[in-house]
Order: structure tokens, then C-alpha cells, then sequence
């Protein structure tokens, strides 16, 4: 064996150096080392499944220690030609990816193990002895995700309904030859599933009518039909519902919640799942909740400057209530987990009370509102306040009870950050006072207000630029010209037609002063609190769809679907 030379420093191990670089503890690594003797699964792995280190976090330490190259495959474009040089079944199996294919034969492969010598003999032994292999590092995540993207889940919809109304199976279908044959309703369900999360879909609804079922995803915020099958095939999808969300396949005449945990390629996802009886049977609708996508940094949400910096300085105050208003499914709860992940450190003891708990965030002590009535949220928050906490989040004020908890917790030096359900971030007040809340108790106890909605991102793939017209320069509040350009949408394969690819949020920040907590106190109508507001800069949700609109992110009609553009019109 050759010796160590003097001056080569001797290589860290993964969990030495991430140590080392003061991003896990001495007790995270023997919490990790305990779990990974238990489940045998990489150290690496475990560390992310614990929630001490992201993904990125050790692909980029493993690279730098072995001194590979590492690659990021999040917004990576790979050309079909290099797909078609290893299957779909050879990539799961080997948790691998062809990228590129240069002209002088290297063939860039990303890899979850680099140094997997067999790995690399498979695929040369595939593409041609010829070709040179280059292996990159990339977590196993990314790689399983990028393999979705560009090649889709093996079993096709289409496939499975054509077996289950004809009776004939296709056994090329599938995947692999080791995969047992199950039976048709039961793929059908999985495969629904897993297409529903590779499109980025947030709900699957199962809607029986008279004589068929519809099945539709909500895309972006809008609901799109993607099937139509039979009512005779609905009584055995329902029940594969029910067994898979632990619900009563018994029942049918009451509503009924579940909760369905699927492992969809290397991702965890939860299913929320909700029955309500109908005219027709069982409606199902199951909302998505991708772990991996949930909770975003505040840095990565694309806010402007002046935003940021506003929501930054609020949740700099130490005691106060912080508020995200919005209608269902604007994103409340979204940006309620990136301000906690913004202030979340070892030092703040952060308490949750949720209806129910959509995402565990590590070093957060997370509750749930049942469904047994032992606990609500004004019930929850008292019980909170014995807890010693610093931050609390209280998933949603709806009574006078549960406001006034919350506010009692701001006042005795505690941060509470909360939802309500009101048109903007102005119109919290009027809200708050119909609940019964006192302008004294909001005074001063008010940290700010965010409003919030979310828009279509246009498809930068075939958006059209077209000159906006005298009403639509109205609403814009701007000059008509020839030389002004606006975007609209039109439709192509990349955006399935839609012209619209992915969302883009729409935030007004009330940040509240000496001045605005006076105007409260003798409570100020909504107007003289709005124009005030704006003496300081505030921009409103239209103020702020309509720079969206002009910097071609998203298009008139969508601003004016979730914003009010009317009252610019004279």
C-alpha cells in the first residue's frame, strides 16, 4: 500500500467534515450514525431524512472531499439523442443520468455514487466501449426527479384504462421484468397519483356524475380535466382510496379525512384525503403535499427589494402578531413556513398549531387540531403559552375566541404569526373588528399585514407581445405608445397548451408605524388607512400585479382575474 506522503492531508469523512464546517453538531452525527446502523441506508441520506443538512448541502461536501465535479439537474436541458442512450428502467436501477454527449465522445453522466465501479461498467458496456464516460455527482433526489421529468412514470394512464376495459394486458408496460403484476385499479390509482405530482398539481379530484367520473388536477390554481372513465370502474377506485387514506370503507354517508404517505421515486409525499357525500357518491379530493417543494427561503420567492426588506424587519420585532391574508389557496400557508424557516435557529423556540400539520419543519414543535374537539386553536394557544415559546404560529384566527388568544400572546412579548381569510391586507382590520376584537388591542400589537395572491407565470416558450389598447393602458395606469409591449398568452407542448407555466406571488406589505397604530386606535376607515399607507410607499396587490404585467411575467388577462384593476379606469 502506498504511504501517505507528508504534506496530503488525510480525508475527512462525510460527517468529520460537515462537522468540521460547523454545519451539523457532535450529537446530529451520533444521532445519524445510530439511525444509519438501524436502517443501513447512506450517511448522507439519513442526515437529510433527519432534517440536519439539505440534499445540496452533501452533494457539494461529497464532491468537494472526493474531488469530483458535482452537478446541479433542477433547471438542467438534456437533448433526446443522450435519453435514448440508457433506458428508463437502467436509470432507476442505477440511480443515474445521461446529460450530455460531446463531439468528441465524452458522455457526462450524473451519479448518486460516483465510485460505483459496476455502475460505470453497465453503462459502457450499454452505450459502447467507444464513448468515454464522465461521471458527475448529483443527489439521489435530484437524479430520481430529473428521470421523471425527461422520460415519465413507466405505466401510462392510457395503457392501464385500456386493460382494465378490455381485459388484456400489455406486460411491456412495465418497468422492469421483476416487477410483479398487480392489479389494474390498483396501479390505476398509483400511477394517477405519481402523474399528478410530476405535473406539479396541488389537488386531484375525483368527481362521480350519473354516468362516468370525472377526474380533474388543479394546475397552477386551475382545474383541468385529465380523464373521463366509466361509473362502474368507481366503486373499486373509492375503495382503494379509502384503504390506502385509512379511512371507514364502511362508511358513506358522512364526510370523512385521511392521510395517504407515498415514496414517488426518491421523494416523500403526503396526500391529504377528504370525502364528501354527494347526489352521485363519494366525492374525493386529495391535496399534495411535496415536502420538497412546500417550504421555500424567503430569498428564493422572488420578492423585490423593498419587500423583503419589510418582511425581514418585521420578523425582527420580538413581540407583536404578523398576519398573511388571502382567499383559499393564495399561498398563506406557504410564506408563513418561509418566515418561520427565515427566523428558525436553536436559540427561538418556534411552536406551531395547525388544521393539520401540512409540512414538519425540524426544530419546530408542530401541533395538529384534531378531529376529537379535545383542543381548538384558543384552547391550544393557552396551553402553548406554558411552553415557553418565542414565536408562536397559529394556523388560522376564525373566532373572537381564538383573536383574542393570539392577540393576549402578542401583548405578553411573544411573536404570533397567523392567517385570516380577508381580500387584502388593509381589509385585516375591518375583518378583525367584525370578529370582535377592540381598536386598543390592535394598536401597537399589530407587527404588519401581508396580502397575498398568486398569478400564471407565462411560458416563456411562446408567450406573444402585442400593444396594449386605451382601456388596457387604463388599467395600467400608463400612456398609450406604439413602442409599449405587452405579453399574452398562446398555448404550446412545453406548457401543455395552456400558455402558462408555474405561479408567481403577488404580496402587498402593510408594515405598521407610530402613525398607522394611531390611525387604528380611533379606527380610521379603510380608505384613509390605505391612503396613509401609500404616503409610505405601500403598493397594493393591483400596484403589484400590474409590475408583473409590465415586465411580461404573467399577462393582463391573469392580473385581472385575481386583482381588481377596475377602480384605474375613470
Amino acid at each position: 500500500m502506498a504511504k501517505q506522503s507528508a504534506n496530503e492531508k488525510p480525508k475527512l469523512r462525510l460527517g468529520d467534515q460537515l462537522i468540521e464546517s460547523g454545519l451539523i453538531s457532535q450529537d446530529q452525527l451520533k444521532i445519524a450514525l445510530l439511525e444509519q446502523k438501524a436502517t443501513n441506508n447512506a450517511l448522507g441520506k439519513v442526515l437529510v431524512k433527519l432534517g440536519f443538512v439539505t440534499e445540496e448541502v452533501v452533494r457539494d461536501v461529497l464532491g468537494t472531499s472526493l474531488g469530483q465535479e458535482s452537478v446541479d439537474l433542477e433547471n438542467i436541458v438534456i437533448d433526446a439523442d443522450v435519453l435514448d442512450l440508457l433506458t428508463e428502467t437502467m436509470c432507476r436501477q442505477m440511480r443515474a443520468l445521461p446529460i450530455s454527449l460531446d463531439e468528441d465522445k465524452h458522455l457526462v453522466v450524473a451519479l448518486a455514487d460516483t465510485f460505483d465501479v459496476i455502475t460505470l461498467d453497465k453503462i459502457k458496456a450499454k452505450v459502447g466501449r467507444h464513448i468515454d464516460v464522465v461521471a458527475k455527482l448529483a443527489s439521489e433526489n435530484q437524479i430520481e426527479s430529473a428521470i421523471d421529468r425527461f422520460y415519465g412514470f413507466g405505466l401510462s394512464l392510457d395503457g392501464i384504462l385500456q386493460e382494465i376495459e378490455t381485459g388484456q394486458v400489455d406486460f411491456k408496460e412495465f418497468r422492469g421484468d421483476d416487477e410483479q403484476y398487480s392489479h389494474p385499479m390498483v396501479r390505476l390509482v398509483d400511477a394517477l397519483l405519481s402523474d399528478a405530482v410530476k405535473k406539479g398539481t396541488s389537488d386531484i379530484h375525483f368527481e362521480p356524475e350519473h354516468g362516468f367520473l370525472r377526474i380533474r388536477y388543479r394546475i397552477d390554481g386551475i382545474m383541468r380535466q385529465i380523464r373521463s372513465i366509466h361509473i362502474k370502474y368507481w366503486p373499486a377506485i373509492n375503495v382503494r382510496l379509502k384503504v390506502m387514506s385509512n379511512m371507514n370503507i364502511a362508511e358513506s354517508q358522512l364526510p370523512q379525512d385521511g392521510r395517504i404517505s407515498l415514496s414517488i421515486g426518491s421523494r416523500d409525499i403526503d396526500f391529504r384525503v377528504a370525502s364528501q357525500p354527494t347526489i352521485h357518491g363519494e366525492n374525493f379530493v386529495l391535496r399534495i403535499l411535496d415536502k420538497n417543494k412546500g417550504i421555500l427561503p424567503l430569498e428564493a420567492m422572488q420578492l423585490d427589494e423593498p419587500t423583503y426588506r419589510s418582511i425581514s424587519l418585521m420578523l425582527s420585532r420580538p413581540e407583536g402578531i404578523i398576519l398573511v391574508t388571502g382567499p383559499t389557496g393564495s399561498g398563506k400557508t406557504t410564506t408563513l413556513y418561509s418566515m418561520l424557516n427565515a427566523i428558525n435557529d436553536e436559540a427561538v423556540n418556534i411552536m406551531t398549531l395547525e388544521d393539520p400539520v401540512e409540512y414538519p419543519i425540524p426544530l419546530i414543535r408542530q401541533s395538529s387540531i384534531g378531529q376529537s374537539g379535545k383542543m381548538d386553536f384558543a384552547k391550544g394557544i393557552k396551553s402553548l403559552m406554558r411552553q415557553d415559546p418565542d414565536v408562536i404560529l397559529v394556523g388560522e384566527i376564525r373566532d373572537h375566541e381564538t383573536a383574542e388568544m393570539a392577540f393576549r400572546a402578542a401583548m405578553t412579548g411573544h411573536q404570533v404569526l397567523s392567517t385570516l381569510h380577508t381580500n387584502s391586507a388593509i381589509g385585516a382590520f375591518p375583518r378583525l373588528y367584525d370578529i370582535g376584537l377592540v381598536p386598543d388591542i390592535l394598536s401597537g400589537n399589530v407587527i404588519g399585514i401581508v396580502g397575498q395572491r398568486l398569478l400564471r407565470r407565462l411560458c416563456t416558450e411562446c408567450r406573444e407581445s402585442y400593444t396594449p389598447n386605451e382601456i388596457e393602458c387604463q388599467l395600467l395606469e400608463v400612456q398609450p405608445s406604439p413602442s409599449l409591449t405587452l405579453f399574452k398568452a398562446r398555448g404550446c407542448e412545453s406548457c401543455e397548451q395552456t400558455g402558462y407555466r408555474g405561479r408567481v406571488a403577488v404580496i402587498e406589505v402593510l408594515r405598521m408605524d407610530r402613525m398607522l397604530d394611531e390611525m387604528v386606535a380611533r379606527k380610521a376607515s379603510a380608505g384613509e388607512l390605505e391612503a396613509a399607507a401609500k404616503e409610505r410607499g405601500f403598493k397594493t396587490l393591483a400596484d403589484v400585479a400590474v409590475g408583473h404585467v409590465m415586465s411580461g411575467a404573467t399577462s393582463l388577462d391573469e392580473a385581472t382575474r385575481k386583482t381588481d384593476l377596475t377602480s384605474r379606469i375613470e
